[in-house]
């Protein structure tokens, strides 16, 4: 157990660190608040704002759908297929998209379905008149799918491959086929993860920033981040951007709500661990079919990394390596994603300590594990806030005067708090693992402090902690949508010089500073792992 000043100790600092979330948010959404409803009010009936909450809305229903209607065939059949060659890199391309900057995705999609790209150029040699538009509500629910549809695809197919094995027994002793198979057993399965993983693509897809800004094509095709942005960066028309941030929280707040009442996986049932051995998908046909929805599915995952590799090479990169604009923007994002990341880091071990603290307090009052859970549902109200709401708020408490002193600290710290959720999810499980097996040896040898710290929980946790501080710097370091509306000729960072470049059509630049950004947050992914076991590289 924990000493009384230890626990005192970690206490304090998940409460203050929760405490500090909690109060820059607060300031963020107050500024909007006392920029005055009265004002806000008369614009949250403009014509205009409602057209942006319908669009936004559409395309986050129509991008949830499609992926979903995409995820369930094809987990369907890779699990019917449980061994093929190059399965498993498959699997790890479907989590590319996850940690992808968006604007490298964007860029790729632009190289493969633009007016230029492959398809296009394609379809003009077969002497078609290239139908395809990369841009309005097409191209971003194209991108969309693009960066959904292999989450739901894993998070369906994990769900599958959790069923026992007697399931399959049974089928093949019954002779199910697989339409019976299908409607019995699977779909039970996968129908009771739709409506949460439906629910997480929509919130994603209602808050999206980037693909938006890119692909959106006009004022027809706005959604409400990008209007706040053009409310602040254009107009200077803050009333606006208070009543688009307003109906953006609500809208948050509404999906989030939602989304409680959908719940984890259904039972799996009693099990003796039989190996699962379905009795379908072995067939001449099955495989064909199965073949006819991995392939297509994998090409228009690869393709667009493809074309961004290829992209990049062509470019000029010795040029650009040597232009000291690349300089100044790869190392103000560096100076912006390493505090962001450590940000992270820090406020998720602080909770983490606290949490642990509270729930080791055996024989206590059923308080502290009502806090304990208190405390983990709290850290993940920041989600409440979207990042531009933020930085809106934050715009008009700072001025534009000093906005250009203040920014770097502002994306820093905005950036952090919007990784810090996921970071969260990375500590804790190891953390409370980690002093379940050492608390006892610690307490036995008098180790506390800074020398329990420095010799037992920084050689147990390091690897967790440097995986987490790395994944929220290779966020921070490809975010583009706060930088967006604090972005400068003072203040460059690498996605803002990418977007700046393909604002003004240089796009051999574009590709090769797209290169250029994907192998640095390739470079941090790897510093993460890099003191892992073979085991725990092996390890999902």
């Amino acid at each position: 157990m924990l000493t009384r000043g230890e626990t005192i100790r970690a206490i304090a600092g998940g409460v203050s660190s929760l405490a500090g979330i909690a109060l820059f948010a607060a300031a963020g959404v107050a500024a909007l608040l006392a920029t005055g409803l009265s004002q806000a009010a008369s614009p949250l009936l403009d014509p205009y704002i409602l057209g942006v909450l319908r669009f936004t809305l559409l395309q986050a229903v129509l991008s949830s759908a499609l992926s979903v209607a995409v995820a369930v065939p094809l987990a369907r059949a890779m699990a019917r297929q449980p061994r093929f060659p190059g399965r498993i890199w498959i699997l790890r391309l479907m989590g590319v998209p996850l940690g992808l900057p968006v604007i490298i995705g964007a860029l790729g999609l632009i190289a493969v379905w633009g007016q230029h790209g492959w398809v296009n150029r394609l379809l003009v040699a077969l002497g078609l008149d290239q139908p395809v538009s990369i841009y309005g509500l097409t191209g971003i629910l194209l991108a969309h799918v693009f960066f959904n549809f292999p989450l739901a695809t894993r998070l369906l197919l994990a769900s599958l491959e959790r069923l026992p094995g007697e399931y399959w027994l049974i089928a093949s002793n019954l002779g199910m086929k697989p339409r019976t198979l299908f409607r019995l057993v699977e779909w039970p399965a996968m129908r009771s993860q739709i409506p949460a993983i439906a629910g997480l693509i929509l919130m994603l897809a209602a808050t999206s920033f980037t693909l938006v800004l890119l692909l959106g094509g006009g004022p027809a095709a706005t959604t409400l981040e990008v209007a706040i942005y053009q409310a602040l960066r254009f107009d200077f028309d803050p009333p606006r951007a208070v009543a688009l941030a307003l109906i953006q929280i609500g809208m948050t707040a509404l999906i989030l709500i939602v989304l409680q009442f959908f719940g984890g996986a259904a039972s799996e049932g009693a099990t003796l661990g039989r190996p699962p051995e379905r009795p379908d998908g072995q067939t001449s046909a099955a495989r064909l079919l199965d073949a006819g929805l991995i392939l297509p599915a994998t090409a228009f995952l690869l393709f667009p990394l493809a074309a961004v590799v290829i992209g990049g090479l062509q470019a000029d990169l010795l040029r650009l390596i040597a232009d000291p604009m690349l300089h100044r923007a790869v190392l103000t994002s560096l100076l912006i994603a390493l505090p962001a990341g450590l940000l992270a880091v820090l406020l998720a071990y602080s909770i983490s300590s606290a949490r642990f603290a509270l729930l080791s307090r055996k024989g206590q009052p059923m308080v502290f594990e009502r806090m304990a859970n208190l405390t983990s549902a709290l850290a993940s109200l920041i989600l409440l806030v979207p990042p531009t709401v933020l930085g809106t708020g934050w715009f008009l408490i700072a001025g534009p005067a000093n906005m250009d002193r203040l920014a770097p600290f502002l994306i820093a710290g905005i950036n952090g708090l919007m990784a810090f959720p996921f970071v969260l999810r990375v500590i804790d499980p190891a953390l409370t693992s980690h002093r379940e097996r050492t608390l006892r040896l610690c307490a036995s040898l008098g180790i506390t402090g800074l020398n329990r710290w420095r010799q037992v929980d920084w050689p147990g946790l390091k690897t967790p902690l440097l995986t987490a501080f790395t994944f929220a710097a290779a966020l921070s370091l490809g975010d583009l949508g706060v930088v967006a509306l604090f972005g400068s000729d003072q203040l460059v960072t690498l996605p803002w010089l990418l977007y700046s470049r393909m604002g003004s059509y240089r796009t051999d630049d574009a590709a090769g500073l797209a290169l250029i950004l994907g192998l640095l947050c390739l470079f941090l992914m790897v510093l993460g792992t890099a003191s892992r076991t073979p085991t725990e590289r092996a390890s999902p």
